[in-house]
């Protein structure tokens, strides 16, 4: 039935072994070495990685104290300007109302120069002031 030749299965296992031994060398050890190479490279760049991204956070930083210094630089500008232009508009505010003033106390004295003139008018119209309503008084 089976006939088991045993030369023929020494040869089989010797070819076996001769691959096993052939694949070993030319095929798994540089495939490792290879493996192993590449981790290392994975290595290498995700500490250069963590290492540029150390600086970019120091980058980063420096940017936002920037920012935030000409924030600060052009708020200070801002208040002076619109405090220079109070100051302005101050001044004028006191100029007109020193003008309006003068001019107020000059209506003032105006008025009452015609107040007086008026009076005087009228005191030196009363006699006929008088004559005419005794006039009219007379003719009821």
């Amino acid at each position: 039935m089976l006939d088991i030749h045993l030369p023929l299965m020494l040869f089989v296992l010797a070819l076996f072994l001769a691959l096993v031994f052939l694949l070993n060398v030319m095929l798994f050890q540089p495939l490792v070495q290879y493996m192993d190479q590449r981790d290392d490279s994975i290595a290498k760049d995700l500490e250069a990685t963590k290492g540029l991204s150390g600086n970019s956070g120091e980058l980063n930083a420096k940017a936002d104290e920037i920012i935030s210094s000409a924030k600060n630089e052009a708020a200070a500008i801002r208040q002076k300007a619109m405090d220079d232009q109070k100051t302005v508009a101050m001044a004028k505010i006191e100029a007109k109302q020193k003008e309006l003033e003068t001019e107020y106390g000059a209506f003032l004295d105006r008025l009452r120069s015609d107040k007086e003139n008026l009076r005087n008018a009228l005191l030196s119209q009363m006699p006929l002031f008088k004559e005419s309503l005794k006039a009219k008084f007379s003719q009821f």
